[in-house]
């Protein structure tokens, strides 16, 4: 008796402001995923690897990080991509899993390229370079107004607020802009999903959206 084909793996990226609710939606969308079959592999950005971690470490909460320039920014958050793209990503989506990204390149694209002006690119080429030919089959922007992801911040935050969260309402208005541009001009595989619904709504969407998309 022939093999039955084993299922090709997919990468689902999830984007979006901070406070956005990335976190709770991935974890809801791995228990649909796995209840029907699927082996699930979630991971974040920067870290996934033990490498990316120390990366992380550097980007949020390095004493002198807010002397760090936009250009070593985007170089360490693809260094830390690309390992986790090699260590992680690759060899999951090969065995025919599902992974799950906590962000993904559209993150460099939006926060370094638009929010802190590099040149698109450079940090395209950048990206390209750190990936490979392993793109997302789909990315989830998770979409919420600016103010509503600053008081995210403000309420989860415990203690000193790191790097990223001590942004001011202009850096996240344009990260907002930023993937409400890259979803018209990638509308086959990126997807806004509101961010003000309730979680039980959110959740519902991406499910019929994951079901359309790969059965």
């Amino acid at each position: 008796m022939p093999t039955k084909p084993k299922s090709a793996g997919q990468l689902i990226s999830f984007e979006g402001s901070e406070g956005s609710g990335k976190s709770t939606q991935i974890t809801r969308l791995a228990e649909h995923l796995q209840q029907a079959g699927r082996e699930v592999v979630a991971t974040r950005e920067p870290g996934g690897t033990e490498i990316g971690e120390q990366i992380r470490s550097i980007i949020v909460h390095n004493s002198k990080g807010d002397e760090m320039c936009p250009e070593t920014e985007l170089l360490l958050f693809t260094a830390a991509r690309a390992q986790v793209v090699r260590e992680v990503i690759a060899p999951a989506l090969k065995r025919g899993a599902v992974v799950l990204s906590d962000r993904y390149l559209d993150s460099s694209t939006v926060y370094q390229g638009i929010a802190r002006n590099l040149a698109s690119g450079p940090v395209s080429a950048i990206n390209r370079f750190a990936v490979g030919e392993v793109m997302p089959h789909l990315t989830i922007v998770i979409d919420v107004p600016t103010e509503v992801s600053l008081a995210r911040i403000r309420r989860r935050a415990s203690g000193l607020p790191d790097r990223m969260e001590r942004e001011n309402i202009a850096f996240y208005t344009k990260v907002r802009e930023g993937y409400l541009l890259l979803a018209k001009e990638w509308p086959e595989r990126v997807i806004v999903v509101d961010g003000t619904l309730s979680p039980d709504a959110i959740d519902k969407k991406i499910w019929a959206e994951v079901q359309k998309r790969f059965g």
